[in-house]
């Protein structure tokens, strides 16, 4: 072989053996540090009253029964422990609950900046890469957003991945305990106010002031084995439940994994806040900031169709980009007395007014008690700011009754879920001639509505959707008999209106006002006791 052939192969043959010793230090080295980790310090704690009589040597695994076979009777007196992370909840990955504290807590950038971190995750092992996920979440971060987000963001997600027979289990329990190496102030209000766990060790975070530094604390990344002898010391945990993944460290298989269905919940979720609609999973989250500048352009174009255009021409516009409006009923007939038609409407976000208004075809007026500049001079319809005194709110709306067509939405603030609040009874003293209409929207990645950001935002984010939708359902005029002309009283009428909605939305009617919404979602004592005030009218 010639001396240029020689040096054409070094090439190759350098960068082959640098491959071979990638493989060896990342691959080989990590995989035999892994299991000598399980070897040396893995720690397995299983159900007390199911232990094997049979004898086995000391290195092998210790066997545990698959988590549909425990008894769930007669454990009252019995203490289990778990974790959180990929074990209560079905997603083994936590980095989209940090996405959204990052995102819902501090902001866009710093949700961006932990999705391009993602890729560099992947290298690193458990515990570093905790330690970066914690200081890009987390420096900076106030506590007061990170205490908002862990009351009205994280719930409704860990609801919704909840591993039902995991859940069904740690119930049946008389001593919940949760041991994770996830940041405490992530996962202990929620385990606390709905899943009822009595004790929360979870790792700590560094804090200056009001803001965390985004540094695990002194005690450093919680490990599950030494944390669980460090709360029960000698004495064993009667039952445990675990993955069999190595990060675990508890190999007890969960074969079957089921989802827990709202009406399980241990709480009911009404409220709830944060503008993301779906859980941030890498993938999911890289598709939204590709979305989100074509999101901005396609809001703008579809609000302004909805001010300049006609009504037919902008519905049919707005359909061409994506939005799903569906209607159902008609207009009622024109008042005999002359005087407007009252629209009762569901509140499902700003936009209700404006969605009702083009389903009709004609132009409404839409009373509000909070509505920004912003939201104002960009409704194609004409609104009036109520005042919350009674009587000249009522002054108010008997004048505009006067001149056309109005709207009101009596619950008084937005629910997300399914669920009706309490209605006020204020609308039913000044009309006659009522028609209720059922509202309902579905959107796949922006709420339009939020208690604690900017509310000037809310109906461009919602039209920032790819394809949200409107279900408008027309239900007819009431009836006179039951109206307050009738011989009915305020209240009586606001009842039947708001259960007659529930029924054709498949809803329920709750007691809840806008006050309690307000209370959950602020901190305050409403926060414990609002659960205890939903109750379903009956028939």
């Amino acid at each position: 072989m010639t001396a240029p052939q020689l040096k054409s192969m070094d090439l190759p043959m350098i960068l082959l053996r640098l491959a071979d010793w990638f493989l060896y230090q990342f691959l080989a080295n990590s995989c035999y540090r892994a299991a000598m980790k399980v070897k040396n310090n893995g720690f397995f704690f299983k159900n007390q009253s199911i232990r094997s009589s049979s004898s086995s040597s000391s290195n092998q695994f210790p066997l545990h029964p698959n988590i549909t076979k425990c008894n769930l009777y007669g454990r009252k007196s019995q203490t289990i422990v778990c974790d959180i992370n990929g074990t209560l909840l079905r997603t083994h990955s936590f980095f989209p609950y940090f996405m959204l504290v990052a995102f819902e807590g501090g902001s866009i950038l710093r949700a961006l900046l932990l999705l391009i971190s993602y890729p560099f995750l992947w290298i690193l092992d458990y515990e570093l890469k905790m330690r970066v996920m914690v200081f890009i979440t987390f420096c900076g971060l106030r506590l007061k957003d990170m205490d908002s987000v862990s009351r009205a963001v994280l719930p409704k997600f860990y609801l919704e991945n909840m591993n039902f027979q995991a859940f069904k289990v740690l119930d049946s329990a008389g001593c919940k305990v949760v041991i994770t190496s996830v940041p405490r102030v992530m996962v202990e209000g929620f385990l606390k106010e709905y899943l009822s766990v009595d004790r929360v060790k979870g790792t700590e975070l560094h804090t200056l002031g009001h803001y965390f530094t985004g540094l695990i604390s002194t005690s450093g990344l919680v490990v599950k084995h030494r944390a669980l002898k460090e709360c029960f010391g000698e004495k064993r945990p009667d039952i445990g439940i675990g993955t069999s993944s190595l990060h675990d460290h508890l190999l007890i298989s969960l074969c079957k994994i089921s989802v827990m269905p709202r009406d399980k919940y241990p709480k009911p979720l009404v409220f709830h806040d944060g503008r993301l609609a779906f859980l941030p999973t890498p993938l999911a989250t890289l598709s939204m900031f590709i979305w989100l500048p074509v999101g901005i352009l396609l809001a703008i174009f579809r609000i302004l169709v909805g001010i300049c255009l006609p009504y037919k021409i902008a519905v049919f516009l707005a359909m061409l980009t994506g939005v799903n409006l569906k209607v159902k009923g008609s207009a009622p007939q024109k008042s005999e007395n002359g005087k407007g038609v009252l629209y009762v409407c569901t509140h499902r976000t700003l936009l209700d007014p404006v969605f009702l208004s083009n389903s009709l075809c004609k132009p409404l007026t839409a009373v509000t008690y909070s509505l920004s500049k912003m939201s104002e001079i960009i409704a194609p319809m004409k609104t009036v700011r109520l005042t919350r005194d009674r009587k000249q709110d009522g002054e108010t709306m008997q004048k505009l009754l006067s001149e056309g067509d109005l709207v009101v939405c009596p619950e008084g603030t937005t629910c997300r879920e399914p669920y009706l609040l309490r209605f006020s009874s204020l609308f039913a003293e000044l009309a006659d001639e009522i028609v209720p209409v059922a509202m309902n929207t579905n959107v796949t990645m922006f709420y339009g509505t939020t208690a604690s950001g900017f509310k000037c935002l809310d109906p461009i984010f919602f039209l920032m959707n790819p394809r949200p939708s409107y279900d408008v359902q027309i239900l007819g005029k009431l009836p006179k008999e039951l109206t307050c002309a009738g011989g009915k009283s305020s209240h009586e009428v606001a009842n039947y209106i708001q259960r007659k909605l529930g029924h054709a939305l498949g809803f329920e009617c709750t007691t809840l006002t806008r006050r309690d919404k307000y209370l959950m979602l602020a901190g305050n004592e409403g926060k414990r006791f609002y659960f205890q005030m939903i109750i379903s009218y009956s028939t």
